[in-house]
């Protein structure tokens, strides 16, 4: 850890100037916390989550690669006949705090005892929304390594993890990982599981490869020049899993909006989008709804082909993307009127299309486009 180059004066150090906070705006960022949308960051109805069974994963994806997207930055991604679990939260809140804390707005769509055999854990820093203990210790027990940023492991070991099993990597490093090559990419963010950023634990961006695929997950990150240098060095990629939610004027160096997101998928060489990161928890001012409705527009404006499936629906990125806007329903009355002229014309029910007056959470859909 030491030696490495992102190590400077004794913390982990960011790959350009990146402030956590701007300067002068700590009360006001607690204000707008507690004050900005209130009505319209959580949904009105229940996520429609699609349950994911054990069945469903038993049968192996035709092309070979296969992305379930759980909630917030959790992914499992089946690649090169291997099962990846990037950022896993299983717990109700998260926060250092029993009963405290961002509480989930949606279950989980499998219960982990049902999720079979996982051979990598990808974890991208340890904030409690992407670092989880009740998921480390259900996935400890199964025998999975652990891939984590430079640092992280020192959480996992203190949890029960066998040194063995993890596997600790630098900013452009990477390791054979059960038949897969896992390399830690540079990423703008910070790692704290306090109120102070923490100066020895490392944060990354995440690139899989195997089987042929080539997938990304950009953890939590900033927008920066180093996603063109990624795409430049690894792309293209199948699929790109893409931070679009939690983003605020108040942190605007160290989370992206979701039209940097686009932004940088295009400089990744992304393929399919997969927007993470929102729905799942409130964790900044802005609606419910937001990130995915201005990820569709920014998508929509740059012709990139986003996947909008429900917490729990797999899909392969090589075959014909979900895209209904199943949000939209059950978003707070009046959430999604503020989207451009382009994307509500974008989100329109084709009559073929039409669902049953008995799932309202299938009401809409997003022209496919693949």
């Amino acid at each position: 850890m030491l030696r490495s180059p992102q190590f400077v004066d004794g913390a982990f150090r960011n790959p350009v100037r990146t402030r956590r906070l701007l300067p002068g705006t700590t009360l006001a960022a607690l204000q707008a916390g507690l004050t900005e949308h209130r009505a319209r960051r959580r949904p009105a109805q229940a996520v429609p989550v699609h349950r994911l069974t054990a069945e469903q994963l038993a049968v192996p994806p035709a092309s070979g690669l296969r992305l379930t997207w759980l909630g917030h930055a959790g992914v499992l991604a089946e690649i090169g006949g291997r099962r990846v679990l990037f950022d896993p939260v299983f717990g109700e809140r998260c926060s250092p705090l029993p009963g405290f804390g961002p509480r989930r707005l949606h279950p989980g769509p499998i219960p982990p005892d049902e999720l079979g055999p996982v051979d990598v854990v990808v974890i991208s820093h340890d904030h409690y929304d992407h670092l989880d203990l009740p998921a480390v210790r259900a996935l400890g027990a199964s025998g999975a390594v652990f891939a984590v940023p430079l640092g992280v492991g020192a959480h996992l070991e203190f949890w029960g993890v066998p040194p063995e099993r993890i596997v600790e990597l630098d900013w452009h490093e990477s390791a054979r990982v059960a038949g897969l090559t896992l390399t830690a990419a540079p990423a703008r963010h910070y790692c704290s599981r306090g109120p102070r950023t923490s100066r020895y634990q490392l944060w990354a961006s995440w690139i899989v490869a195997g089987g042929g695929h080539r997938i990304y997950h950009s953890g939590d990150t900033g927008y920066f020049h180093g996603f063109a240098e990624t795409g430049a060095q690894h792309g293209p990629f199948d699929a790109a899993m893409i931070q679009v939610g939690a983003y605020s004027r108040f942190w605007p160096e160290v989370h992206m909006t979701p039209e940097e997101g686009v932004r940088a998928h295009l400089d990744l060489g992304g393929g399919v989008l997969l927007p993470i990161h929102w729905c799942t928890f409130d964790l900044a001012p802005h609606p419910w709804d937001e990130p995915i409705e201005r990820t569709l527009a920014a998508g929509l404006a740059h012709d990139v082909p986003v996947a909008t499936p429900r917490p729990g629906e797999p899909f392969e990125p090589a075959e014909p993307l979900p895209q209904r806007a199943w949000w939209r329903p059950i978003a707070a009355p009046g959430a999604h009127e503020d989207a451009d002229a382009d994307t509500q014309s974008l989100i329109r029910v084709p009559p073929d299309l039409q669902p049953p007056a008995s799932h309202p959470d299938e009401d809409d859909s997003v022209t496919a486009r693949t």
